[in-house]
């Protein structure tokens, strides 16, 4: 196998090429995908080529202004939205880049890269700057809805647009009384009579739900018909543009889409978060009346996957500016040495830094193999594929977004006093972290789709295709390299986490099962994690020089140290614990 030239392996406090290829290539080996006719035209070098133009694009047009995006937030005079112009000017050149539609169909202007090579590229803007890259991540979403489920007519309208860059897209799902709960959502559409609807009502914390940057945002906006049922199924889902859309293309006059107000939020500041009114704004349907959350599933599971890949690379920076200042910054000694004379050591040398560092590690590097692993699993599509997709889904959410962000936290540790300032980045990276465990759908709502839906869907078809393939893993683990004490653990928490799974849903009753469905998403996603890191653990084929010696070290480590924390959780699943159901919250105060 031909290896990435050192000279293209470029060091960066950004994100890891190193490690990306080793993911790409030595693991996951994407270059098999050239075989298929989608992607007949890729090879490795068209591979390196887009991730060479993702790293310089996101170090010299996105991470330079991630600070002064976080110190400037949006601003709203009560007519227009000011954002700072290097917002404008990064996602121009985005846009022209070619990225934006990187992975798209070559008859939309795309050039068919397969989508774990386009997440692995899209990375790199998510760790320069998540605010900015969110503009682009959610414009990417609605187009990718919109060729699957929209007309002809409303792809040349709309997606066309969006891919040239001159549009910008959101997604319209909550509102301030329903929050999650879509069932409760009240915004309604009117039909007219020609096809078109009026919507009506008011959304809330809508993600780039208004500013400058492009010539119309276009709003997939989740509403209910007149006389539709109450609950999800009585939703359908609108095209609402903040401006009319002329025939020829050009755009008209405002529609009725109001911004009411702008949410001021710890993190993701440089991303505008909206309050938007909906006044009789002429909108026009996707698909079929009542179908609106199947289709709205389409953005959101994508949405859900790039929030888990934001997570990872914002903890992926932090480690790596925690692991750069480690190296650099001096202070105290070794235990041993009781010389004050003697001259101070890198804090590196430090057994509790090294924990911080190494568990750090373990997280961001198991974070990203989770989420290309998932990426390409809609490289290559089969029956099999997409039930582990469904239960991976919830796991690539929310695990990264509190695991990756504890390495955020780790990263603002090791800097000491240094850390909570805002001289350094790490507080900030922190501080966007922490929104993903809200985005998207809250890590209680990830475990309740996990243990209330995903593994046991068609008779747990999902959750035995994830077992089988632990299975194997540890099997190669221990026959090919001998490491059973790798593998055998794996193995048997693969095993005690099915037998906790039957016997949660023994009795049948949900609200008995599904009480302490966050504890089963932590073990679940811990697992995963183990199973990939001994997944990666085999790809260094026992090669020789640090990268390789870290991997196998950071796969012990997290077999050892970390994998052991499931037992306690199962332990709760087992014990048939229903105290959070039963309690009386008037004991909390």
């Amino acid at each position: 196998m031909s290896k990435t030239p050192m000279s293209k392996v470029l060091v960066s406090k950004v994100l890891s090429r190193r490690d990306l290829a080793f993911l790409l290539y030595e693991w996951l080996d994407v270059e098999a995908l050239t075989a298929r006719e989608r992607f007949a035209d890729h090879s490795r070098e068209t591979f390196d080529a887009f991730l060479d133009l993702s790293q310089q694009i996101a170090e010299r047009d996105f991470a330079p202004h991630n600070r002064k995006n976080d110190l400037n937030e949006p601003t709203f005079d009560g007519e227009r939205v000011e954002i700072i112009p290097e917002v404008s000017r990064a996602l121009r050149v985005f846009a022209e880049s070619g990225l934006l539609a990187a992975t798209l169909d070559e008859k939309y202007g795309g050039s068919q890269l397969p989508l774990v090579v386009g997440r692995a590229c899209f990375l790199w803007f998510q760790a320069a700057n998540t605010a900015t890259s969110a503009y682009a991540m959610l414009t990417s979403g609605n187009a990718h809805l919109l060729m699957a489920h929209g007309t002809d007519e409303q792809i040349k309208t709309y997606v066309e647009p969006m891919i040239e860059g001159r549009f910008t897209g959101t997604m319209c799902l909550s509102e301030p009384q329903a929050g999650s709960a879509l069932s409760d959502v009240l915004t309604k559409a009117t039909p007219q009579g020609d096809g078109t609807y009026r919507v009506t009502g008011g959304k809330m914390w809508i993600s780039g739900g208004d500013h400058e940057l492009s010539e119309n945002i276009i709003h997939l906006v989740l509403a209910r018909v007149a006389g539709a049922p109450a609950g999800v199924k009585g939703l359908s889902l609108f095209i609402v543009p903040k401006r009319h859309v002329n025939p020829d293309g050009t755009v008209g006059e405002r529609n009725g889409v109001t911004l009411a107000g702008l949410n001021h939020k710890m993190g993701y500041r440089g991303t505008t978060n909206t309050v938007l009114a909906f006044d009789d704004a002429t909108g026009y349907l996707v698909g079929e009346e009542g179908r609106g959350l199947q289709y709205m599933f389409h953005m959101m599971n994508e949405a859900r996957i790039g929030v888990g890949a934001g997570a990872v690379a914002l903890g992926y920076t932090g480690y790596l500016h925690a692991l750069d200042y480690a190296r650099e910054r001096e202070q105290g000694r070794p235990i041993g040495d009781k010389d004050p004379a003697a001259p101070p050591v890198k804090i590196v040398k430090h057994p509790d830094v090294r924990r911080m560092l190494l568990a750090s590690k373990t997280y961001v590097e198991g974070g990203l193999a989770l989420v290309l692993y998932t990426a390409k699993l809609l490289d290559e599509p089969s029956e099999e594929n997409a039930l582990l997709l469904d239960v991976l889904t919830p796991i690539v959410k929310a695990w990264p977004a509190q695991w990756c962000r504890l390495a955020d936290d780790h990263a603002i540790q090791i800097h000491g006093g240094y850390g909570y300032t805002r001289e350094y980045p790490v507080e900030q990276f922190y501080r966007d972290n922490r929104l993903n465990s809200i985005h998207e759908g809250t890590d209680g709502i990830q475990a309740l789709d996990l243990l209330g839906r995903k593994v046991t869907m068609q008779g747990g078809a999902g959750l035995a295709v994830l077992a089988k393939r632990i299975r194997a893993t540890a099997a190669r683990a221990s026959k090919d390299l001998g490491e059973k004490d790798l593998g055998e653990p794996v193995a048997d928490a693969c095993e005690r986490l099915l037998r906790t799974t039957a016997k949660l849903w023994a009795s049948g009753d949900p609200e008995s099962a599904l009480v302490n469905a966050t504890a089963y998403l932590d073990a679940a996603g811990h697992l995963v994690i183990a199973w990939l890191w001994l997944e990666q653990f085999l790809a260094t084929k026992e090669q020789a020089g640090d990268f390789y010696e870290g991997k196998r070290l950071a796969a012990r480590y997290f077999v050892t140290h970390e994998l052991p924390r499931i037992g306690p959780m199962l332990d709760l699943l087992d014990s048939g614990d229903t105290l959070l159901r039963d309690m009386d919250d008037a004991v909390l105060g």
